[in-house]
């Protein structure tokens, strides 16, 4: 009986909690998936059921196929550069923590994090200017010729990813360095004593036995990738001022859709598109690190 009461309690206790989290999460998702098998314009009163037609029209829609592989290309890229060089970064610093230096090291890998992202992105368009830029600059000394890094459309593309894998690193490396103070460190000590280098130790027993941490931070770094939106939109707008024109993404794409041309119910689609991308490589993500965890 005294049981029951605990639970009966518990439950009443999460109920608030539980119902901000679906009328804030849950429900927008739901909402989406309606609005996305209508024709919903916000200038029209009519706003019928039209089924699967936004999802049939997006396939030949030519913007949001560029939007798609772009954004696709800077999420895959930012994860590529931001796990092994955070999982680098935090072994360095961990074996590091014992000098008075530690605290400033792990300070400035995470500052990048917390900055707010227009002001991050600004400079960064000052780095990449092709005439004022201290990067063609620095290029010049070894007799590079200045690059239009913002005005083209694969270096621009990499621009972004400079960025976000810049931002998204100092993260990735406290969690690391979180799981890093968590390993035993008899294992360590065992496998120096057989002989094992740094290297050896790092790749055989650090790599394997981080996995977890390894799956949290792909699935966010991931994610955080497929919804950029700030990052383009202020370092790759164009001289007459239109944000984002080189490096188009989904995020970008469904706004103009929704508040520019007023189509609603297409936005939407797209999020759901989205929405399914990202479940999906998440899904992959952990059967694909669960089985060789297990291997």
């Amino acid at each position: 009986m005294l049981k029951r009461k605990r639970w009966i309690f518990a439950i009443l206790a999460l109920l608030p909690t539980l119902a901000i989290f679906a009328y804030v999460r849950m429900y927008p998702i739901v909402d989406i998936l309606r609005l996305s098998v209508h024709r919903w314009n916000i200038l029209s009163k009519n706003k019928p059921f039209i089924g699967l037609e936004n999802f049939r029209e997006l396939m030949g829609d030519h913007l949001f196929l560029s939007a798609l592989m772009n954004t696709t290309i800077i999420a895959f890229g930012v994860l590529a550069i931001t796990i092994p060089l955070a999982m680098v970064i935090a072994a360095l610093i961990f074996h590091r923590t014992r000098t008075r230096m530690s605290g400033f090291y792990e300070t400035s890998v995470f500052i990048p994090h917390i900055v707010s992202l227009v002001p991050a992105a600004m400079a960064w368009k000052w780095i990449f200017d092709a005439r004022l830029g201290p990067l063609n600059a620095f290029l010049s000394v070894f007799g590079i010729e200045p690059q239009a890094w913002l005005f083209d459309p694969v270096l621009s593309v990499i621009c972004v990813i400079v960025l976000c894998s810049w931002q998204a690193l100092g993260y990735a490396v406290l969690i690391y360095l979180v799981g890093f103070k968590n390993l035993p460190v008899s294992l360590y000590e065992a496998a120096k004593l057989d002989g094992a280098s740094g290297p050896t130790s790092f790749w055989h027993l650090s790599i394997p036995m981080l996995k977890p941490i390894t799956l949290y931070v792909s699935v966010v770094t991931l994610v955080s990738g497929f919804n950029v939106y700030a990052q383009p939109f202020v370092l790759a707008s164009d001289s007459q001022g239109a944000p984002g024109r080189q490096v188009r993404v989904l995020v970008l794409d469904m706004l103009e859709n929704s508040f520019r041309n007023y189509r609603v119910g297409y936005a939407a689609s797209e999020a759901v598109v989205l929405l399914v991308i990202v479940l999906v490589l998440t899904l992959i993500q952990f059967t694909l690190l669960r089985e060789k965890g297990k291997a």
